[in-house]
């Protein structure tokens, strides 16, 4: 009670009592039995994490040095010869290839990948078009089928296939394009996405793999980032991807003959997605689906990091939250659901089966993503108030020091963008962290597909045409209000709380660290990340 009475009382703007000196007490009774072993055992929880993500990092690290250093090129591990004309076979003696290039209302680049797909070198009888337009706008429906016709009108053999439906959304389209009659007579399929330009020696470089090892189920090409440079933001993902296609796809090709197939940029067997039960639609990672299915059923795959194909990153905060829900949301799904597959499978080696399941999905897919929120931006930032709690510094400093060196070297144009790429990579482990769950929880969101909007020069017009415009149009924030993510402006204003704790009370300095990171939490949240499209 003496407590109690020493306490002062402040009203607030509706005239209720808050006493500051009960919410002390509550504090002080609640920490010592409940918040200090609660935030130690996330601490040891979280370190525990980092060190399996330091270790898988370090893995690949050293497997890649070795693999530039010793390790074949893939024309010479694998038979690669360049096809050649039959004198009597004629163009017979080439194999029939599918080019299918799914895409949903995609007017601003639909010409690109369709025009880079009629362009392709490869015998002109011996290769099908097959556009698989899922639109619902009628007036992009109708320029996309008006596209195919102006090719045919070329002498291109390429197929308009539509549907009276959207389901199953992207591997159901694909799924029914292989049904089609003209697809019985194919050997192999290419996909891609509506935004992917192919160079025209593209099939050249990749078939011969496939036709001369008949163990080999994929050809997987690099993804090379049309606009890059377009804004910071682009600059980020740029980082992050060519981690994944530098190191991440490269070693699994280079070990076990198995990775995560992107979904776009690769070359198929047919008979391997048949083999392997085809398209399936149970997550939004339709891809990786099928390359774990036909792994396990004993198909290689084989990764060409010297080949690019040129595609565009979403350059919106928008479209990249949304992005980066799917590819999250969908590997945790997807885990959950294989888990016991994998386990029982008896095709692949004990050894395949713990690199899939615990390397490419337990730490890359599930660890990575929950180490990143809840060890940085809500356990380390917890510590500042609980003194008590103390968090190594190999834990704090070492290990993501290393980490990030590590995901730099993809990338060596953008090592002196290192800091910005931490901060906005820890923005992005909001959504992810939330992704996870609600795949490993199967919750609302889960089979959620929102097509990733790709701008092509759309961007630039309607840029150029605001500045054209006279100062009485409505200035860049006329739609500020409708910008807000509360998500990322709570972590900001939470982080920004025990950024000036540990100033005013702490002995940590992690307050350099969290007001940066609540700044740029900040910038997200007020949606002053990425480029910023008028909408008229």
């Amino acid at each position: 009670m003496e407590g109690v009475s020493s306490s002062k009382l402040f009203q607030d703007g509706n005239g209720y009592n808050i006493n500051y000196g009960q919410i002390g007490l509550i504090w002080d009774h609640t920490k010592s039995p409940l918040i200090v072993p609660l935030l130690r055992l996330m601490v040891v929880i979280c370190s525990i994490m980092s060190v399996m993500l330091f270790i898988e990092r370090l893995y690949m690290g050293v497997v890649i040095i070795l693999v530039k250093l010793f390790a074949k090129k893939p024309e010479k591990k694998y038979k690669w010869e360049p096809l050649k004309e039959d004198v009597e076979l004629g163009n017979s003696n080439y194999p029939m290839v599918l080019v299918q290039i799914p895409m949903f209302n995609e007017r601003e680049v639909y010409q690109i990948s369709i025009g880079a797909a009629c362009g392709l070198s490869w015998p002109s009888d011996r290769i099908v078009i097959q556009v698989l337009d899922d639109s619902t706008d009628p007036i992009t429906k109708n320029l996309v089928e008006m596209e195919c016709q102006r090719w045919a009108g070329k002498g291109i053999n390429i197929k308009y296939e539509v549907r009276g439906h959207r389901k199953g959304y992207k591997a159901g389209a694909l799924k029914d394009g292989l049904k089609c009659h003209y697809v019985q007579e194919c050997d192999y399929v290419t996909i891609f996405d509506a935004d992917f330009q192919p160079e025209p020696d593209y099939l050249w470089r990749t078939i011969p793999f496939l036709v001369h090892n008949p163990q080999i189920g994929l050809v997987q090409a690099r993804w090379k980032f049309s606009n890059a440079d377009e804004c910071l933001m682009t600059r980020m993902q740029e980082m992050s991807l060519d981690y994944h296609f530098r190191v991440e796809q490269e070693v699994g090709s280079a070990t076990y003959a198995f990775f995560g197939f992107n979904g776009t940029a690769g070359v198929w067997r047919i008979s391997a997605i048949k083999e392997a039960g085809g398209w399936k639609d149970r997550t939004t990672v339709e891809d990786m689906d099928l390359a774990v299915r036909a792994s396990l059923k004993g198909w290689k795959f084989v990764y060409l990091g010297d080949l690019t194909v040129r595609n565009e990153l979403p350059s919106t905060f928008k479209a990249y939250r949304y992005q980066q829900h799917r590819w999250s949301c969908g590997p945790a799904n997807l885990f959950k659901k294989m888990f016991k597959e994998i386990i029982r499978n008896q095709k692949v080696t004990l050894w395949k089966k713990v690199h899939v399941l615990y390397s490419f999905f337990f730490v890359r897919k599930i660890v990575a993503h929950l180490v990143t929120f809840i060890f940085y931006c809500v356990v380390l930032p917890a510590t500042v108030l609980v003194p008590e709690v103390v968090v190594p510094k190999w834990a704090s400093v070492y290990i993501p020091t290393t980490i990030t060196i590590l995901n730099a070297v993809g990338t060596p144009r953008s090592l002196h963008l290192v800091v910005f790429w931490i901060l906005f990579e820890n923005v992005m482990s909001l959504h992810r962290t939330k992704a996870t769950f609600i795949g490993l929880l199967e919750a609302g969101r889960v089979n959620e597909w929102v097509v990733t909007e790709k701008l092509g020069d759309a961007n630039k017009n309607k840029l150029g045409m605001v500045q054209n415009k006279s100062s009485k149009s409505k200035p860049r924030f006329s739609k500020f209000g409708q910008r807000f993510n509360m998500l990322e402006l709570i972590v900001c204003a939470f982080l920004l709380f025990c950024g000036c704790y540990d100033f005013m009370h702490g002995k940590t300095r992690y307050f350099i660290y969290l007001f940066l990171q609540s700044f740029a939490f900040f910038l997200a949240g007020i949606g002053y990340v990425g480029t910023f499209i008028p909408s008229s």
